[in-house]
């Protein structure tokens, strides 16, 4: 017994193999003033760039455009992680920005308020590269629908904005899992690199949801294609596909660092020792 409580001694002695960033600050103005904060503005642009100039590949089957999706996000999140988190997706940052993993510039920055949270460098980059796939093209593009997203014939929007919700959340729990400092640790021995499981996400969500909206998840990539489209049906959907992944991600933001971390409970004990 008395070997037993030594050993739940020395165990709670231990420190942890893991350390937890601490939170972003919410303003940090000194971030202004770094290259660093723009190069990553400059990678989430041409990332999303290449994201949608990729994106528009109809005729090649469900499958197809799934493992070309999930293929395409596993290298451009590999290439851009160590510069700017290799985000590509507004609703990817909004629940980073949720869990306190980035700053309300850097987050502003991708992300202007504009009606809705509008994406500055993801927006434009989607812009650019759906111009650049209509002009060398063309006829494609227009036989495709210009990769627009819209709720499918036979669905509803309801049934569109619940496949976007869930999309989505399947997307930024697997960005949280897959960056977890504390699987890291736990899992250091398994040489998995966090682009592919991330890479994988986009890909079964595509293969679920692109016979209903034709796979959101991306409010920036929807927002370019139906810019450059610009036809009725795109825009009259085009709410589905900013308030769905928006609240997936919050969705997932809260669960993964409230209920998998205990963000929650860690902060009542906190407050509980010091009072």
């Amino acid at each position: 017994m008395a070997k037993d409580i030594e050993t739940a001694a020395e165990q709670r002695g231990r420190a942890k193999d893991y350390h937890d960033p601490p939170p972003a600050p919410l303003i940090d103005p000194e971030e202004l003033t770094k290259w660093s904060f723009y190069r990553a503005v400059i990678a989430e642009f041409i990332a999303t760039l290449l994201n949608t100039v990729d994106a528009d590949c109809g005729g090649v089957g469900i499958l197809g455009i799934a493992w070309d999706f999930g293929g395409t996000i596993f290298i451009l999140v590999y290439c851009t992680a160590g510069i700017s988190r290799g985000h590509i997706n507004p609703a990817v940052t909004f629940g980073l920005f949720l869990a306190r993993k980035v700053s309300l510039i850097l987050a502003l920055m991708y992300m202007v308020v504009d009606r809705f949270l509008n994406p500055v460098a993801q927006c434009l980059g989607a812009i650019c590269g759906c111009g650049l796939v209509k002009a060398f093209q063309k006829t494609y593009y227009n036989s495709y629908g210009g990769g627009a997203n819209e709720v499918a014939d036979g669905f509803n929007k309801g049934t569109g904005l619940g496949a976007e919700i869930i999309g989505t959340f399947v997307l930024v729990y697997t960005v949280f899992a897959a960056t977890d400092p504390k699987r890291n640790a736990r899992d250091s021995h398994v040489p998995v690199l966090a682009p592919l499981p991330i890479g994988f996400a986009v890909f079964m969500v595509h293969l679920a949801t692109i016979p209903v909206t034709g796979t959101g998840i991306n409010p920036a990539r929807s927002f370019g294609a139906a810019v450059i489209y610009n036809k009725e049906k795109a825009w009259d959907d085009q709410c589905i596909f900013w308030v769905g992944p928006f609240i997936g991600a919050a969705i997932a933001a809260f669960y993964h660092q409230y209920i998998l971390r205990a963000a929650a409970v860690k902060a009542l004990g906190s407050f509980k020792s010091n009072a």
